[in-house]
């Protein structure tokens, strides 16, 4: 009779850290070109002009300017409309 034998348990496996995510930058605040504003899980904000996404959904500052939100709605593909938070950078000011 063959068997494998007992594996034993392992128990440090869900001793992980958190994954860090939220807002970086709030409404008002200066960012330069890379910045991160948001780190997010799947599309919750969307990247406006002046924001690019990057492939885990973090929203990235495209040039140095102010960060905004603004509340949206977006149109789903089963025609239901879902708010949204817009991100965007704004050129500063020149002073």
């Amino acid at each position: 009779m063959s068997h494998v034998k007992a594996g034993g348990t392992a128990k440090n496996v869900h001793n992980n850290a958190g994954p860090r995510l939220g807002v970086k930058r709030f409404g008002g605040q200066k960012v330069k070109k890379g910045e991160v504003i948001v780190r997010q899980t799947g599309s919750t904000k969307i990247a406006g002009p002046g924001t690019y996404l990057s492939a885990n959904y973090t929203i990235h500052a495209a040039e140095d300017g102010i960060v905004e939100f603004v509340k949206t709605k977006k149109l789903r593909f089963s025609g239901k409309n879902v708010p949204r938070t817009r991100v965007m950078v704004v050129p500063a000011p020149k002073a």
